[in-house]
């Protein structure tokens, strides 16, 4: 597997281990907040998270060079 995929993985299974982690601790027990009230849901909200933040983004050099390519 190469580095971004790693990266992204490894943001995945962190969000997901905090989400989880935040039901255990914080979580509403009364059933009305929607998405700390259940364990799967809290994994996956967090699961979700933590892709975003890892999820490769252009490189300002790489967005440039893209768009002077397009232009001519």
């Amino acid at each position: 597997m190469d580095k971004k995929k790693i990266k992204i993985l490894s943001g995945v299974a962190v969000g997901a281990i905090l989400g989880f982690s935040y039901y255990f601790f914080i979580g509403c027990k009364s059933g009305t907040c929607a998405i700390t009230s259940s364990p799967y849901i809290s994994t996956a909200y967090g699961a979700l998270i933590g892709l975003v933040f890892m999820w490769p983004a252009k490189d300002k050099a790489e967005k440039r060079n893209t768009e002077d390519h397009e232009e001519n």
